[in-house]
């Protein structure tokens, strides 16, 4: 069985890998608006709790739903999170969210079918394919609604979750989400489809070598690059974390799905009226900050908040302040 990551002194496949000390990283200022650009240090940095201190294999489970076994991390107790990651992401992408929130809230995050260690589903990929299962494993977990924190791809299957089952929704949160600038993508799909073996198996050896290039500054950063605007401020060890989920099966079907939806979301989303936060990095390298604004526009009564010097991935670029503003939402009645 494929580990769920690290934490407790075992490796992906089962080999020894000790876990060193996290370094510290800036957090940013939020200011008070609700259309804001944020930087600095500020009240987020006490927002951070030590992600190697948990036993994350205690909390790991299997739920076997229709179209095969998801593995499951679970924290916590009290009013529910739902974390869904994004394209080649893992369930260790919340990494420094889930031992902060779970103090006053069921905090739960999966593997995608196809990604981390769940399998491949049973049936072909799709946005609504994911989105069901994550109701399903609402279902399992006897979750009737849930808070839902999604980032890129894991954004777009959260705006159709709440499509399809408004009622189960209570707050939305989309971390520069997929869903509209990506439907742009379809026509590079050809040749990205005739790269996809060789990216993958680059991708693979990232994964297997996941320690020694995170622990190389310049190898660091320029794999996570890819998806962060500072990525040398990113500790090694949690860079290790999130490399280790590259080079999964899922990544291209998965693709293919997120383009192929994102052609009719944008005029869908006025439909979504839970209460939401739109969150973005001004320097996100794989989807333009300008949809923070169509998705913001889109959703009445949502949230915008836009980061400095941030990209992709603001839940561990930012993660201090990530986690201050996520508290906040949260608590708002």
């Amino acid at each position: 069985m494929s580990r769920a990551t690290s934490f407790s002194g075992s490796e992906r496949e089962t080999t020894a890998h000790p876990a060193p000390a996290v370094a510290a990283r800036d957090a940013a200022t939020r200011t008070p608006d609700s259309d804001r650009l944020a930087a600095g240090a500020g009240p987020g940095a006490a927002q951070l709790a030590d992600w190697r201190a948990v036993d994350w294999q205690a909390h790991q489970r299997w739920v076997q739903l229709s179209n095969g076994p998801v593995s499951v991390i679970e924290l916590g107790s009290g009013p529910p999170i739902v974390f869904v990651h994004g394209l080649a992401g893992s369930w260790p992408n919340w990494l420094e969210q889930m031992p902060v929130l779970c103090a006053e809230h069921r905090v739960i995050a999966l593997d995608l079918p196809g990604f981390g260690a769940s399998p491949m589903p049973s049936q072909p990929i799709s946005i609504e394919l994911y989105a069901r299962t994550v109701l399903e494993l609402m279902d399992a977990l006897e979750i009737d609604a849930t808070a839902l924190v999604g980032n890129s791809m894991g954004g777009e299957i959260s705006c159709e979750l709440t499509l399809m089952a408004p009622e189960r929704v209570e707050r939305l949160v989309l971390v520069s989400p997929a869903g509209i600038s990506t439907a742009g993508v379809k026509g590079r799909l050809p040749l990205l489809r005739l790269i996809h073996p060789v990216a993958n198996l680059v991708s693979g050896l990232v994964s297997r070598q996941a320690d020694r290039i995170a622990s190389r500054p310049r190898l660091r950063a320029a794999t996570m690059k890819a998806v962060a605007a500072q990525p040398l401020r990113i500790a090694p060890e949690f860079a290790a974390e999130q490399l280790r989920g590259a080079g999964k099966p899922g990544f291209m079907p998965a693709l293919e799905a997120i383009v192929e939806h994102s052609g009719g979301l944008y005029e869908r989303l006025p439909q979504i009226h839970c209460p939401t936060l739109v969150l973005w990095g001004d320097e996100d390298p794989l989807i333009p900050v300008r949809d923070a604004d169509l998705f913001a526009s889109q959703i009445e009564g949502s949230r915008k908040v836009v980061w400095r010097e941030t990209g992709h991935v603001s839940m561990f670029e930012r993660g201090a302040d990530f986690n201050a503003l996520l508290s906040e939402f949260l608590d708002e009645g």
